[in-house]
């Protein structure tokens, strides 16, 4: 099985050469870097555009950050073998990271999904290795150290190709990237420290901790603290609660029966707006903070989802709710999803998704 998936790897580079992928000029129709910009900031909160410009600003990496869909038209133009996967489509090093999966076992995966596309498979791996050079830039490593960071990624991305091959379809199912089991086993001891004191940290990121640090108590009714323009309230709660309630009610048709049962324990208390990362920006992201009965909280994160980046230059989503299509490429692609997953539409026609705020990230 292996050697016949060798062989068809191997013939496909006489068809795409790999000197050919270093290759990349801009065309003479390439938009400027400005009109790209303004163009990713259709549809977004007027208000908030400024507050995304500034962050972007902030270094060469958190522009690029910022900036997949610039990325996704020059990858559109470079070589590809033809093979097509379910691309993260915003593929860089800070969108993975530790969280706990369902039996709270904390693992490592690709946390963000916005612009998951089936596509090429370069696209996400130029993603990534880039990624890492401006990182090591950014670090001052120097252009030596930052060469032999982004070779060693690479060579990691290969020898696991090389692992996966000869392994059972069941077997890649359910692989998980365990970072309690990778700090347990790791021999360099400043790495382990690390890993360790990550572990610590990630565990106290509860929806205790998160209410205690994001609410306020006004004779025992709780609310979510503004802290303006980050953290506010668009709209009155109580004349919207019925269009909320409505809202909720078609998310939770998308969860699993199971997990609907638990949501039903929870009453909605507030929900405001939360700007978040860098690229989302100027969308519009929720929180969401629910109840139940014991006054025990469950944090919400509804994010607007948008057209992904890659579909320009890729074939149309299968999925015509981009929440869908976001949640149902998470799922196929992360080791062990939130079980509050799910999608949902706004009152004028906007496609949402629905996750927990955090889960011991």
């Amino acid at each position: 099985m292996f050697k016949e998936k060798y062989a068809i790897g191997k013939d496909l580079r006489s068809k795409t050469h790999r000197s050919e992928q270093a290759m990349w000029k801009p065309s003479r129709s390439r938009p400027s870097v400005k009109q790209m910009i303004e163009l990713s900031n259709y549809d977004r909160l007027p208000d908030l555009i400024p507050v995304r410009h500034f962050r972007m600003s902030g270094s060469p990496f958190v522009f690029y950050r910022a900036t997949a869909s610039i990325m996704a038209r020059d990858l559109s133009s470079t070589p590809s073998s033809g093979i097509t996967i379910q691309t993260c489509g915003d593929c860089h090093l800070m969108n993975f990271g530790g969280f706990a999966t369902p039996e709270r076992h904390i693992v490592m995966d690709i946390n963000d999904f916005d612009e998951t596309l089936p596509g090429p498979w370069e696209w996400d791996v130029k993603r990534l290795a880039a990624s890492f050079a401006l990182a090591g830039r950014e670090k001052n490593l120097g252009k030596n150290n930052t060469d032999e960071v982004v070779m060693e990624l690479i060579r990691g991305y290969q020898n696991a190709l090389n692992e996966f091959a000869n392994m059972s379809f069941l077997d890649l199912w359910y692989l998980k990237f365990d970072l309690e089991e990778i700090a347990r086993e790791q021999k360099n001891g400043e790495v382990k420290e690390r890993l360790q004191k990550t572990l610590a940290k990630g565990r106290k990121q509860t929806h205790d901790k998160v209410f205690y640090k994001m609410t306020s108590d006004n004779m025992g009714k709780f609310s979510i603290t503004e802290v303006p323009p980050l953290i506010l309230h668009p709209f009155n709660l109580e004349e919207s609660m019925e269009m909320i309630r409505m809202f909720f009610e078609q998310y939770k048709g998308t969860m699993q029966p199971d997990r609907r049962l638990l949501f039903d324990q929870y009453t909605i208390t507030d929900v405001a707006l939360k700007v978040v990362g860098v690229g989302s920006v100027g969308t519009r992201c929720y929180i969401a903070l629910m109840l139940n009965d014991n006054q025990e909280p469950l944090f919400l994160q509804v994010k607007e989802a948008r057209q992904s980046v890659l579909e320009p230059y890729t074939k149309p989503s299968d999925y015509q709710h981009h929440g869908e299509r976001i949640v149902q490429g998470q799922r196929l692609m992360q080791s062990a999803s939130d079980i509050f997953l799910g999608w949902t539409t706004g009152p004028t026609g906007r496609h949402f998704y629905v996750r927990q705020l955090r889960d011991d990230e």
